[in-house]
């Protein structure tokens, strides 16, 4: 009995072992580089999200706040994934925007009307164009295969992003 019960003792600790490797596996294999890429990637798709609702608020054109509808439907997916792969990884990711990124969004909700329209969307256009260096650094630099599909797929959302930002600008150039 109590060799039966040392053997019984000694597989669930086996079975233990072997179910929680891979999460301690997958927090090892991610490299600096990848754990920085994803903690900066969280906190930019989070200041998306919040100037994408401000825009919904404070938009004057029905093209800026359908392009801040937009940027907080599609972030919110993207970081939703992204958080799946990170929690995989045991990693915590900030849940409180960066002080530059809280400073923004204050600059950005005293303005109103079509100064706000133009204003919100010059900084998407600059936030995308350093969003878009983000992953493509990323790409050279991550070696996690689910964080680099996540990235590869990811990044033509933020360049049609940019070139819909882009458009919008153009079109407030002619109010």
């Amino acid at each position: 009995m109590k060799k039966e019960l040392a053997v019984l003792t000694f597989l669930c600790f086996w079975l233990l072992s072997c179910i929680a490797q891979p999460a301690h596996a997958l927090e090892g294999a991610l490299s600096p580089a990848g754990k920085l890429f994803i903690k900066d990637a969280a906190s930019v798709g989070m200041m998306e999200i919040k100037l994408g609702r401000v825009a919904q608020d404070k938009g004057n054109l029905q093209d800026v706040k359908s392009f801040g509808d937009r940027m907080v439907q599609e972030h919110s997916q993207a970081s939703q994934e992204l958080n799946a792969i990170a929690a995989q990884r045991n990693l915590i990711l900030p849940v409180q925007l960066e002080r530059k990124h809280i400073l923004m969004i204050a600059r950005l909700s005293k303005l109103g009307g079509i100064e706000f329209d133009r204003k919100y969307m010059q900084t998407m256009v600059k936030n995308h164009l350093n969003s878009i260096a983000l992953f493509k650094k990323a790409l050279k630099k991550v070696k996690d295969p689910e964080l680099r599909a996540w990235t590869a797929a990811t990044l033509p959302v933020l360049q049609e992003h940019l070139q819909m930002a882009q458009e919008v600008v153009q079109k407030l150039g002619r109010h």
